[in-house]
C-alpha cells in the first residue's frame, strides 16, 4: 500500500469518525432539547397549577370576605330592626306606667274615690293570701295611708272569710313609706305609682303588690302577645 493509499484511507477514517461525531451531537442535541422542552413544560405546569391554587384560595377569601360581610349586615339590620320594636314596646309600657299614675291619682276619684280604695282593699287581701303569716308589716305611699287604714279591717275580715283562719295582726309602717308619685321637680327620683307591699315580721318573705309591680308582671307575661299584635309572627319569636 503506497502513500496514496494511505491517505485515502486516513481520509475516509477520519470522515467516517466525524460522520459519527456529528451524528452523536445532533442525537444529544435533540435529547436536550427534548428534555429542555419536557422540563419546561413541567416548570409551565408547575406555575399554572401555583397561579391556579393560589387563585382558588384568593377566590376563596373572597367568599369568605362576602359572607361575613353579609352576615355582619344582616345582623346589623336585625339588630336595628329589634331595637325598633322594642322601643315601641317600651314607649307603650311608659304610655301605661303614665295612665296608671291617673288610678291612684286622689283627685281623679274625686266623685269616685271608692274604686282606688276598693283597689288597695283586693291587693292587700291577695298579698295576705299569698302570705298566711299571723303578723305582717303593711307599708303603702304616705299619701295613701288614710285610705289604706280606713278599709284595713274589711280587707282583714274578707282575709279571713277566704282562708279560713284567725285575724292575723297587721303592722301598718308609719316610719318608712312607698315612694311618692312621680314628680316633674326630680323625673329621676325613686316613686310608685300606689298599692301596697306587705311582709313577715321578720321581713324573710315579701309580697309587693304595688300598681308598677303589677304593670311589669302583666307586661312580662303579655309580652309575646304584644309583640305579636304590633309586629307578627316575626315579632313574637
Amino acid at each position: 500500500m503506497n502513500d496514496a493509499d494511505v491517505s485515502k484511507q486516513i481520509e475516509q477514517m477520519v470522515r467516517f469518525i466525524r460522520q459519527e461525531a456529528e451524528e452523536k451531537a445532533n442525537e444529544i442535541s435533540v435529547s436536550a432539547e427534548e428534555e429542555f422542552n419536557i422540563e419546561k413544560l413541567q416548570l409551565v405546569e408547575a406555575e399554572k397549577k401555583k397561579i391556579r391554587q393560589e387563585y382558588e384560595k384568593k377566590e376563596k377569601q373572597v367568599d369568605v370576605r362576602r359572607k361575613i360581610d353579609y352576615s355582619m349586615q344582616l345582623n346589623a339590620s336585625r339588630i336595628k330592626v329589634l331595637q325598633a320594636q322594642d322601643d315601641i314596646v317600651n314607649a307603650m309600657k311608659e304610655e301605661a306606667a303614665k295612665k296608671l299614675l291617673k288610678v291612684s291619682e286622689h283627685g281623679f276619684f274625686n266623685h269616685h274615690h271608692h274604686q282606688y280604695k276598693h283597689l288597695l282593699k283586693h291587693l292587700i287581701v291577695q298579698c295576705l293570701l299569698r302570705l298566711k303569716e299571723p303578723s305582717v308589716l303593711l307599708r303603702c305611699r304616705q299619701e295613701d295611708l288614710h285610705i289604706v287604714e280606713s278599709m284595713l279591717d274589711d280587707a282583714t275580715e274578707e282575709y279571713c272569710e277566704k282562708a279560713k283562719v284567725h285575724a292575723p295582726e297587721i303592722l301598718v309602717d308609719k316610719d318608712i313609706f312607698l315612694p311618692p308619685a312621680p314628680s316633674e321637680d326630680d323625673p329621676h327620683a325613686p316613686f310608685c305609682a300606689g298599692g301596697v307591699v306587705l311582709a313577715s315580721r321578720d321581713g324573710k318573705i315579701v309580697c309587693e303588690n304595688t300598681l308598677d309591680a303589677r304593670l311589669e308582671v302583666a307586661f312580662r307575661k303579655k309580652l309575646p302577645e304584644i309583640r305579636k299584635a304590633l309586629f307578627g309572627q316575626v315579632g313574637a319569636a
